[in-house]
């Protein structure tokens, strides 16, 4: 059986409007410009920067100039040319974390919410061990036993992350499964994967889009977290926390540090505004309000 018919048929006039309406408030249109901008820095930083973000070919210590925007760090290397560069670690590496976090977290969420009993019980224990530790303990710890490594922090951060989808995914699911749509999916003989798959989960995809594009930011923060503890990036790699902690040696050059960190600030600064954005669209009730202030 096919998706219920409010969900397949197409929005209506007024629908696309309150839609279009959330993706036209100024945050959204930050959001979208400071995400775009430094996805192309992150492909086009070859084209953009001639040099090596690990070349020592300039003094030491040079503050901000026309030469050299953001100054040089301690050892002679260009700090615009290593946070462009960086770009192209924090970012690939936070979408590739959030998206094995949703992945593992929703597939056992949809099977804890639409199956219950044993198999609910499980999943839902693991996440309460999961949520018991603060978030950052836990993530130096699965590090500890891991070893220190960009890899290794990849993994840390989804072992810490995929609770919170499964949770998510569980109340939604447990919340649709007993539509009537799904039990007449089981009546005409559907099995039970075949109606998680295509009656329950495409219902529950929005609120999870939502949560997967907040946790891109948080995820950037952690992984720069990490790193900046020496856990996750080592030098002379050019992630945005580790040259953070390289600038926290120096504050007399404040440079070192402070154009990294800021390249933190507005990627999750630019997450954040999608992720809120996204959540107005996919909601009716908040959409509607929204176009309501725009007319």
């Amino acid at each position: 059986m096919s998706l219920p018919l409010a969900l397949t048929r197409p929005l209506s006039r007024r629908q696309r409007s309150a839609v279009g309406s959330a993706w036209r408030q100024p945050l959204a249109l930050a959001g979208i410009a400071i995400v775009a901008t430094w996805v192309v820095l992150a492909v086009l930083a070859p084209l953009i920067v001639r040099g090596d973000p690990l070349a020592q070919d300039f003094p030491r210590f040079l503050p901000p100039s026309p030469t050299h925007l953001f100054g040089t760090d301690g050892v002679g290397r260009d700090v615009l040319t290593r946070v462009i560069y960086g770009a192209r670690i924090s970012i690939p590496l936070a979408l590739l974390l959030v998206g094995l976090s949703l992945l593992t977290g929703s597939l056992l969420g949809s099977l804890a919410g639409y199956f219950g009993g044993v198999v609910d019980e499980v999943v839902m224990r693991a996440t309460d061990l999961v949520f018991a530790f603060p978030t950052l303990i836990l993530a130096m710890a699965v590090l500890a036993a891991l070893g220190p490594g960009l890899q290794n922090a990849v993994l840390a951060i989804v072992v810490v992350a995929w609770p919170a989808y499964a949770r998510v995914v569980r109340g939604l699911v447990m919340s649709t499964r007993g539509a009537d749509y799904v039990n007449a999916t089981r009546l005409l003989g559907a099995s039970a994967r075949r109606a998680l798959l295509v009656d329950v989960l495409p219902n529950v995809a929005g609120p999870v889009l939502v949560l997967a594009t907040l946790d891109l930011g948080a995820a950037i923060l952690l992984l720069s977290g990490l790193s900046f503890l020496g856990l996750g990036a080592r030098p002379p790699a050019p992630e945005w926390g580790s040259m953070v902690a390289t600038g926290a040696q120096t504050f007399n050059f404040w440079w070192v540090g402070t154009f990294p960190g800021l390249a933190i600030l507005t990627v999750v600064l630019g997450f954040n505004f999608l992720g809120d954005t996204l959540r107005d669209a996919l909601d009716p009730r908040t959409s509607r309000d929204i176009r309501q202030r725009v007319l």
